[in-house]
């Protein structure tokens, strides 16, 4: 069975589709958008996005299910500090 897919609209306003419970680092990448990262282990927030305006560590989580099929990501500080 194929895992379910989700719509994910960029910070750049492009859409892609994942699978839920894919990592967010990884599929960032493949859409070409840079989080950046620190300790790769959740403690420094470095990596921090907002999806669905919940804040989240994209080093730790995953993609989450959502009814409506489609989750919108946003940096949650300057991507670049």
């Amino acid at each position: 069975m194929k895992p379910a897919l989700v719509q994910i609209q960029w910070p750049n306003g492009q859409n892609t589709f994942a699978a839920i419970g894919a990592d967010w680092l990884r599929i960032a990448m493949e859409a070409g958008i840079v989080i950046p990262t620190g300790c790769l282990g959740g403690s420094c927030g470095a990596c921090e996005i907002e999806v669905n305006g919940k804040i989240v560590r994209a080093c730790i989580e995953r993609v989450p299910s959502e009814k409506s099929g489609k989750l919108k990501v946003d940096f949650a500080s300057d991507p670049f500090w």
